[in-house]
């Protein structure tokens, strides 16, 4: 049989009530999951969409309006949301197994990986119909699409929802920003003397929201001083432009008449902490101020976000911000957004690591060194500046 002709069974299943999406990972792979997710309630607006996750997407997607009806948080299971190599309570799997088949789903969709440990497991569940992503090592769902690597996440998974003919209208905005995540980001400018004052309500080029300036004290009369947030941190040290290179560029959109804001986590204080103190005009340290929530609040008022290739890059990028994101290449082809007048990319070419030399591009050495470190600061700069005028 050919690897393709899965495709000739794809189509809508008759008397769907209920759906699960199995994706238990991170934030920026949330978001490139949306489009499929609105694709597929889209396709069965009357069934339930349930999405087995982690803790975090409990806490983040309850009360947000979006096409996910109910999380359900999935103990650790080795190679699907835990180490390969990891513990696992077996007790524990079998009873959430045993829970989710008596769901009673109508179709299970494997949208973690290839599929070596995740297809096994969907498998599992017992959904009328399962479908998923399938590599070469892995056993097949009943409907799959193949597992290509590098490439473009939102619309490999959008293949995915295909099978089961889900198929997504264009989305200005593909994530809702709700009104507690509106409070809490005022919340915390409030505390740095900064108060929110909407425009006449136009909406920028592109964007289906009206654009907000920021006042902090006076200001010369005309001035529309707009908020751009700075993302200096990922999880990932090798996806890291240098820390001076952000405060350089904090300096330069500073300089253009913005209010300048470096977010990041509270492991990532110390990082923030060098970018502020690298500028040479003043800016607002966020480190660990904000929830998710509010974070997405923060995100949707500011004029432009400036980032590496990380999650925050990618929720703003989803609630319909421009950004300037600083990529590694292969990361810019997984993570593409659906609005590409959204983002200016800056992207690195190195494929060998600086330490050891290893091609990265098939198999990751060990080392930790920046593989984006040879992006300019004139190409950001010219790109962000573009942006914000």
């Amino acid at each position: 049989m050919s690897r393709y002709a899965h495709h000739q069974h794809a189509g809508r299943l008759p008397g769907v009530a209920k759906i699960a999406v199995l994706r238990p990972n991170a934030v920026g792979d949330f978001v490139f999951a949306l489009p499929a997710l609105h694709a597929l309630k889209q396709a069965y607006p009357d069934a339930e969409l349930v999405f087995l996750g982690k803790a975090w997407h409990a806490q983040f997607l309850q009360g947000r309006p979006g096409p996910v009806d109910r999380v359900i948080v999935m103990p650790p299971v080795p190679g699907v949301g835990a180490p390969v190599d990891g513990t696992a309570d077996a007790a524990l799997v079998d009873r959430f197994v045993g829970q989710m088949r008596a769901e009673r789903f109508d179709i299970v969709a494997q949208m973690y990986g290839g599929g070596r440990y995740s297809n096994p497991f969907t498998m599992c569940l017992g959904a009328r119909l399962t479908i998923g992503a399938c590599a070469r090592d892995a056993a097949p769902t009943d409907r799959w699409v193949a597992h290509v690597e590098p490439g473009n996440r939102r619309l490999a998974l959008l293949e995915l929802a295909a099978l089961v003919g889900g198929v997504m209208p264009f989305l200005s905005r593909e994530l809702a920003v709700t009104a507690a995540d509106r409070d809490e980001a005022a919340r915390v400018l409030a505390g740095h003397g900064l108060s929110e004052k909407p425009l006449t309500g136009r909406c920028l080029p592109g964007q289906d929201r009206p654009e907000h300036t920021l006042s902090n004290g006076p200001a010369p009369e005309g001035e529309a001083r707009r908020l751009v947030v700075l993302q200096p941190g990922s999880s990932d040290p090798r996806r890291c432009w240098p820390a001076d290179r952000f405060a350089a560029i904090g300096d330069a959109l500073a300089g253009a008449g913005a209010v300048v804001a470096v977010n990041g986590t509270v492991d990532e204080a110390p990082l923030v902490r060098q970018v502020v103190a690298g500028m040479r005009h003043p800016a607002i340290d966020l480190a660990g101020a904000l929830g998710l929530g509010g974070l997405c609040g923060l995100l949707e008022r500011a004029r432009l976000v400036v980032s590496n290739d990380t999650g925050p890059l990618h929720l703003a990028l989803a609630i319909g911000t421009p950004a300037v994101g600083v990529f590694w290449h292969t990361n810019l082809l997984d993570g593409a957004p659906l609005r590409p007048s959204l983002l200016r990319a800056a992207v690195s070419a190195r494929v060998r690591c600086p330490v050891c030399g290893l091609d990265n591009r098939a198999a990751r050495c060990a080392h930790q060194a920046s593989f984006v470190a040879e992006v300019s600061v004139d190409e950001v700069a010219g790109h962000a500046l573009s942006l914000l005028r």
